[in-house]
């Protein structure tokens, strides 16, 4: 990394969350459970203790996740600044993580940010009755296998391909029956493995369209200014400067899939000399590493960040 200024943070979404979640960097910086605080002042819980003692349900709970996750990615990002790291050239998030990545540009105010994750795992959670809609994870087909496996398994369900995490993982979403014939269809295309995944949401699929149309309006009532650096969108792989154009990204992409290997290779193309994950765990790292051909590096612990640090000096 020979250009301080020619990294991109990319910031992790739900279901990188667990109890306890940046322990090990709060140890060191003060600033990660100041964060916490602050978020839990915000909000009217206390986030803080929930973090760091649990219950894990509680935690995993939509409504609870997606804002307790931005807080923690923000945390991260405070702690790489408190600590010398520098700007980014570029930004994006996966999913709920694009909402950081609009803090970190100073796009979205945390404290208006934090009011729409809430907002938005609310809707989301409200979107499709419990146990009604379910996730799976494909590994080991082509993209356009799954899609194929989608479309043969729907039977008149909602199912698509929603996450195309890295060459080879793909996560589909939508009605629960149609998810589970997808799951045999997959392992009959030859699949290496393919399992439920332990949410409570359908994302990214048509089932959110209802969501979609109700946070348009929580939207509208946010101010959004034009980003200071480029926040990738995982609705269509572009940046945005306008705040129209960033609400209706963000609308969007509650029921459009998430793009992140084409988001990965772009921020490579635009010139990131590395990517940096910021936010608990390495989950975005793994994915990176098959995707770019740079450097790429998580902050969530004291020891990556210091690494992370050393990699980033001229």
């Amino acid at each position: 990394m020979s250009d301080n200024h020619a990294f991109a943070l990319v910031f992790p979404g739900q279901g990188s969350q667990s109890v306890g979640m940046l322990r090990g960097l709060a140890a060191v910086y003060p600033v990660i459970g100041e964060t916490f605080s602050e978020a839990g002042d915000i909000l009217g819980f206390d986030m803080r203790a929930l973090i760091e003692q649990g219950p894990e349900e509680e935690l995993n709970r939509t409504a609870i996740t997606q804002p307790a996750l931005l807080a923690a990615d923000i945390a991260c990002y405070r702690a790489w600044r408190a600590a010398g790291g520098g700007v980014p050239a570029s930004a994006a998030g996966h999913s709920l993580g694009e909402y950081a990545a609009l803090v970190c540009a100073e796009s979205l105010v945390f404290a208006d940010a934090l009011r729409l994750v809430a907002r938005r795992g609310q809707l989301m959670q409200e979107a499709v009755p419990e146990g009604a809609g379910g996730m799976a994870a494909i590994l080991g087909l082509t993209d356009e296998v799954v899609q194929e496996v989608c479309q043969e398994a729907a039977q008149g369900d909602v199912l698509a391909a929603v996450n195309f995490n890295a060459p080879g993982q793909v996560v589909i979403a939508g009605a629960r029956a149609g998810v589970e014939r997808a799951i045999q269809a997959a392992k009959g295309r030859g699949a290496k493995r393919a399992l439920v995944l332990a949410v409570s949401v359908p994302s990214h699929c048509a089932l959110m369209t209802p969501a979609a149309e109700r946070f348009a309006q929580a939207l509208a009532e946010v101010a959004i200014a034009p980003p200071k650096l480029p926040v990738w969108h995982n609705a269509d792989v572009s940046v945005s400067a306008d705040a129209a154009a960033i609400r209706s990204a963000l609308t969007r992409q509650l029921s459009l899939p998430v793009r992140w290997v084409d988001t990965v290779k772009r921020l490579v193309q635009e010139g990131a000399s590395s990517i940096l994950e910021c936010g608990p765990g390495k989950v975005l790292t793994g994915l990176n590493k098959r995707i770019a051909s740079v450097p790429c590096l998580a902050l969530g612990a004291p020891e990556d960040l210091t690494a992370a640090l050393a990699a980033a000096r001229p």
